[in-house]
């Protein structure tokens, strides 16, 4: 995702167009919209792949029904009547080529529910756009190029039973005019300007399944701010990914008990790497109680002192810091790992050298490809990131860094984009950007 949208969401009820670079970071007060605009996210990840539901009931946030997620503009104003949001993204198959997503949510038996997608490229010379007649389960397909536009009811269909994938209308886009009567049968009473064989490329290419390759097959890994609480000893369980990390200890055991395994000395050794960084630790094992896989295990921490090393402790023991950040760490170094990450708060009850210890691993997270979204009230992370873009310390350039910083404004929050420069510093930040430290700082300094 290279830029997102938003309008009458939540607290904001202006257009927001904000970008996101291979590392973005939320930062602003409490209550300024930044969780929100991380659902949002996540309900648009899918959007390129399918027309359907989008839940804001997750198990890391529960925005509520359409009235709790639409914006309430107070007074006589009251609520909007729908919300939109939408993202800009390059083509897997065209680099260079942006893309935009937009959806339209609507009250649909109190459910914020997207009653129309639009693709579009080109500048908006060409688009493809699925809307839902209302009332009932029909939609409505049209196709729009610089020509005019052409219409086709698609017919009864509930996409929350049956979502229907932007990459399924490739195949009923035809290289010949469909209102011949040669074309699919759901194509079959189309109405409106018809396209050329040019206009029918164009189209073809718009909803080509190959530029929606990162989505299809790419993942998103979206954290809970407040990660699972450690415990003494651990009975195997299930892998499945869980936003509080309650699989993480389990995931390393399981790596643990392969023979000779290169995945488990590699975490192992990334971890330890971390650790050594971050002042947390100098090693970590894997405590079985028992021959057998099924057998508890616990997950042990050594801090080397001197000349001793020290000895093992487990986890429950080393500070709550370790339990909150492992989560996070395990999921940037797994072989098999998202592309995309959401992080609220990473940096919960860690000592500022370990923030900034965060800070370096997401530049070169970033660096090697991945993108992160990440929520943050540390000034320390913050800087480390500032410094590193200065310094050259990863590959990541200062265009690859976004600040986005939110701003209560009445009843609604305005996104500023912020940059970073060559020598570190914040650019275009406004009047209200670090108002509060400098307070602070001046009443320090006695000024």
């Amino acid at each position: 995702m290279n830029r997102i949208t938003l309008e009458n969401y939540r607290c904001f009820r202006e257009e927001q167009n904000v970008v996101l670079a291979p590392l973005t970071l939320l930062v602003g007060d409490n209550s300024t919209g930044k969780t929100s605009f991380l659902a949002m996210i996540r309900a648009l990840w899918n959007r390129p792949v399918v027309i359907g539901d989008s839940s804001f009931k997750g198990p890391i946030n529960d925005l509520g029904s359409f009235d709790d997620i639409v914006h309430y503009r107070g007074g006589r104003g009251g609520r909007a009547d729908c919300f939109k949001a939408g993202f800009e993204f390059e083509a897997a198959t065209e680099p260079r080529k942006k893309r935009s997503v937009s959806v339209v949510f609507r009250d649909v038996g109190t459910v914020a529910f997207p009653v129309e997608t639009r693709l579009s490229s080109d500048k908006d010379r060409v688009w493809i756009k699925v809307v839902r007649k209302i009332p009932g389960q029909a939609w409505q397909l049209l196709l729009g190029t610089e020509r005019g536009k052409l219409s086709f009811d698609i017919g009864e269909m509930n996409p929350r039973e049956h979502p229907m994938p932007l990459v399924a209308l490739s195949p009923i886009l035809p290289p010949y005019d469909p209102l011949a009567g040669n074309s699919n049968d759901q194509l079959a009473s189309g109405t409106g300007k018809v396209p050329n064989e040019k206009d029918w490329r164009s189209l073809r290419l718009l909803a080509d399944a190959d530029c929606f390759y990162d989505y299809r097959l790419g993942s998103l890994y979206a954290s809970a701010p407040v990660r699972s609480r450690p415990y003494r000893t651990y009975d195997p369980s299930n892998l499945a990914r869980d936003p509080k990390g309650d699989h993480v200890p389990h995931l390393l055991a399981n790596m643990s008990l392969q023979a000779n395994s290169r995945q488990w000395q590699e975490t192992r050794k990334q971890l330890e790497t971390f650790g050594k960084d971050s002042g947390l630790f100098d090693e970590i094992k894997i405590r079985r109680l028992g021959a057998r896989s099924s057998d508890p295990f616990q997950l042990q921490f050594r801090k080397f002192g001197a000349p001793a090393k020290g000895p093992m402790r487990n986890m429950i023991d080393v500070g709550y810091g370790v339990s909150q950040v492992l989560p996070v760490l395990v999921e940037l170094f797994r072989e098999d790992g998202a592309t995309a990450f959401l992080l609220q708060q990473p940096e919960v009850h860690l000592h500022p050298s370990a923030q900034a210890a965060l800070g370096t691993l997401f530049c070169r997270a970033a660096a090697d490809g991945r993108q992160l979204v990440v929520e943050t009230h540390s000034d320390h992370l913050m800087d480390r990131v500032r410094m590193d873009v200065r310094d050259g310390r990863t590959d990541l350039r200062p265009e690859d860094v976004s600040i986005l910083f939110f701003e209560r404004r009445n009843l609604g929050v305005r996104i500023h984009s912020l940059r970073v420069d060559s020598e570190g510093n914040i650019v275009d930040a406004p009047s209200g950007y670090r108002r509060f430290f400098m307070t602070e700082t001046q009443r320090s300094v006695g000024l």
